[in-house]
């Protein structure tokens, strides 16, 4: 069964990259992240985790950019994994208005700071990049729609951990989306904090 009521430009780059169907996974989640609905997707390797989280960001942004202040971001543990999402986003958004931002964390702050202020709807970071950017005022975040947390395992480190608990202390209202290949008690401790009412979706 193909794809239901995604944006167009979605339904062709799916097509260009030959995913025409969705994985179970795909089917359980995407309707209830479109819903708006703060989520927990527990999917083992290969489910189709991150094709979901790009799906369903590029949903909620409508293929188009807004403004100048970011509408989603997604936060990653280290700078490799800045760089391997943000050129799977970048396969995706081509021939789109669509503005994605790698928060390259060997950059100077500052610069990180100059060119988002520039225009961007999508950021890409890690948490501790985020908070310092949001600590020196480098982002607006009143326009932000979605924050998704890829592979959430990292944050069993103290550091990211504690980084993203200033990051969401920090934000608007926004939907809240969190992946994880495992029930991992980490997710228990998110529960507690920002992601009350939260739904899960398990495969």
């Amino acid at each position: 069964m193909p794809f239901k009521k995604l944006h167009s430009h979605i339904l062709e780059k799916l097509e260009s990259h030959e995913i025409t169907a969705p994985t179970p996974f795909q089917k359980a989640s995407i309707p209830v992240i479109k819903s708006g609905a703060n989520l927990f997707c527990v999917a083992p390797e290969n489910a189709g985790k991150s094709t979901t989280l790009l799906i369903t960001t590029l949903q909620k942004l409508k293929c188009e950019e807004v403004g100048v202040a970011p509408r989603a971001i997604v936060l990653v543990e280290n700078r490799e994994k800045v760089i391997e999402l943000s050129d799977l986003f970048l396969k995706y958004t081509r021939h789109s208005s669509l503005r994605v931002y790698m928060c390259d964390d060997k950059l100077h702050i500052d610069v990180l700071k100059s060119e988002i202020f520039e225009g961007a709807d999508i950021l890409i970071s890690t948490p501790v990049t985020m908070n310092k950017l949001l600590l020196l005022e480098g982002v607006n975040t009143t326009q932000l729609k979605i924050l998704s947390i890829d592979d959430a395992a990292f944050l069993s480190k103290t550091t990211s951990y504690t980084a993203l608990m200033a990051v969401t202390q920090s934000l608007h209202k926004c939907q809240y989306v969190v992946y994880s290949e495992t029930n991992h008690p980490i997710l228990k401790r998110l529960e507690s904090q920002f992601m009350q009412y939260s739904r899960t979706v398990a495969i």
